[in-house]
């Protein structure tokens, strides 16, 4: 097992029955990053939140400097080339005001984030799907979009999994069934797989 999942696992033992399911999210992701895709990210309300935060971590530093290497470093102004940081591709779908307005207006509502999973996704990137229900319209028709698109979904949510459990490659089925107690185990399990991918990409 990986030390940070035996970290969670020690702090929060009642994850034990994630601890598979997060392993696998991560191999998924690792995969994508190592192959030069991207990640999307989709949720509503608190989730919404998580994919922003999740977001950050993945961009920029989250326990580790991460200088540049000296090839990524190469063609860039001094300053820049010292001040960037090493960056995992993530994409907040929450994070396009215009965009969602204009086709909540004018289109669906219901098929935001489809239409940007369908606009950003390729073949070979992921999504990840946030919902502590499981059962988020807007989030399910964002997973039908991915798969259409040949990328990889990767589910967190409550403890049934609604039915984005049966749509995703994985999921992760926070226990609990209020809102705000899986809310709560979110946020860890994000972190511990953003530690694994760090780890992995920007040295153990």
């Amino acid at each position: 097992m990986h030390k940070h999942i035996e970290s969670l696992m020690e702090r929060l033992p009642e994850l034990e029955a994630c601890a598979p399911d997060i392993t696998a999210a991560f191999e998924i992701m690792r995969d994508c990053f190592a192959a030069g895709g991207k990640a999307l990210f989709c949720g509503n309300g608190g989730s919404a939140a998580d994919c922003e935060h999740w977001v950050g971590e993945l961009m920029k530093g989250f326990e580790k400097k991460r200088p540049l290497t000296p090839d990524a470093k190469s063609g860039l102004p001094g300053a820049l080339a010292e001040g960037l940081q090493g960056a995992l591709p993530a994409v907040p779908l929450t994070g396009f005001t215009s965009l969602s307005t204009a086709f909540a207006n004018d289109a669906d509502p219901r098929l935001v984030f489809a239409q940007i999973t369908w606009g950003l996704g390729r073949a070979g990137d992921v999504l990840v799907a946030i919902s502590t229900s499981g059962n988020s319209p807007n989030v399910c028709r964002a997973i039908e979009a991915a798969r259409a698109r040949r990328m990889k979904v990767i589910a967190l949510t409550g403890e049934t999994g609604g039915q984005m459990a049966g749509m995703a490659d994985v999921a992760i089925k926070a226990p609990g069934a209020r809102i705000c107690r899986v809310q709560e185990y979110h946020q860890p399990i994000y972190h511990c797989i953003s530690l694994m991918l760090e780890d992995e990409f920007f040295g153990g």
